[in-house]
């Protein structure tokens, strides 16, 4: 069950190695009742993952979403992704890191690597994200600093 706070638009983005986790994570969030939006690609060929990852945070940035983004590591879309300042992307492998993300770091997006986990880890991933509001208290000022960092005050 998603969590009250919890956006019910889902957007995914991927690159070639991640096409068919996308799918299928697409069909069943789309058959759970959310409002699916795929960013693409549509095919196995070969495509370059920061293209997706900056799509894909330009649109969770608008704020009416929370996304879902998926490389053969989940490694170099993170990256992309985090690029974007309004973006927090927390690259995942089992369900409590996805649900510390949200908890604690506010995560808005979900990043995760297709081929170092299967369907039922990535779905038990999701579930967890998406149950699991933003703690707020003593990690509000944490998070507030992710998207204004001081680089000179480190």
């Amino acid at each position: 069950m998603p969590h009250p706070d919890t956006p019910r638009t889902i957007v995914l983005a991927s690159d070639h190695a991640a096409v068919a986790m996308k799918a299928m994570l697409v069909q069943w969030l789309g058959e759970a009742g959310y409002a699916v939006e795929d960013l693409g690609p549509e095919t196995e060929n070969r495509v370059d993952y920061p293209d997706y990852g900056y799509r894909l945070a330009r649109r969770v940035a608008v704020g009416d979403c929370i996304g879902i983004a998926l490389c053969g590591s989940g490694i170099g879309i993170s990256i992309a992704v985090n690029r974007h300042p309004a973006c927090r992307a927390a690259l995942v492998g089992d369900p409590l890191a996805a649900s510390l993300a949200r908890e604690h770091n506010d995560a808005n997006v979900l990043a995760m690597g297709a081929r170092l986990i299967g369907p039922d880890m990535a779905k038990a991933c999701v579930e967890a994200f998406l149950a699991t509001g933003f703690g707020g208290g003593r990690h509000q000022g944490r998070v507030d600093k992710l998207s204004a960092p001081a680089l000179d005050q480190a």
